[in-house]
């Protein structure tokens, strides 16, 4: 058995937790089968090039945009407790930004879904939203660490960021998709998981 996250960085919280979850159940069933784990793939080239590719349809006629990375975020203290994730994502963007080769991009890397009253990483989304919206900037979100359509795209990204950005004067609001189907992403997960194989 190959188990393969779909979180392409790698957090306690997020694939950590799951893969706890797998051994425990494996240990209480008492089910022994040899299992591998493909832990992440933040700078995986085709997966690299599956993002490069998806911001480049949405920005290839745009001007005077803010090219926002969005990531979910995490407390500060799971960081300095060691756990890789902001490294890694940050890995991600740097990747996709060398690979879009763009003079002058207007990026940055954000994080969102804060609870709580703890401190969490940043910055926050929302407030690079707000900020770039009253600048008058076109806002283009990339969800980093999201590679399928849920509650946080479909919802928080598209619906009430938007609606925060409409409110503070956005004039373009786009959202790229997460890589779903996209070709370059899959071919990303059948190589990932044939090397393992080989290993």
């Amino acid at each position: 058995i190959i188990l393969m996250p779909l979180y392409p960085q790698f957090s306690a919280a997020t694939s950590g937790s799951s893969i706890k979850e797998w051994n425990h159940i494996c240990k209480k069933n008492n089910f022994k089968v040899k299992t591998s784990t493909i832990c992440y793939y933040p700078t995986d080239q085709n997966f690299i090039k599956a993002h490069k590719d998806e911001i480049i349809k949405k920005i290839k006629d745009l001007n005077d945009f803010k090219l926002i990375f969005s990531a979910h975020g995490l407390p500060e203290k799971n960081i300095k407790k060691g756990d890789p994730y902001q490294w890694q994502v940050e890995q991600s963007v740097d990747k996709i930004v060398k690979s879009l080769n763009i003079e002058g991009l207007d990026w940055i890397l954000s994080y969102q879904s804060r609870v709580g009253p703890l401190k969490w990483i940043g910055p926050s989304t929302e407030d690079v939203i707000i900020e770039n919206s009253k600048l008058g900037k076109k806002i283009v979100l990339v969800p980093i660490a999201f590679v399928s359509e849920h509650s946080e795209t479909l919802v928080e990204l598209d619906i009430e960021y938007k609606e925060l950005a409409d409110k503070n004067g956005c004039i373009e609001y786009l959202r790229i998709p997460a890589l779903g189907t996209n070709a370059d992403f899959i071919s990303s997960l059948s190589s990932l998981v044939i090397n393992k194989e080989k290993n």
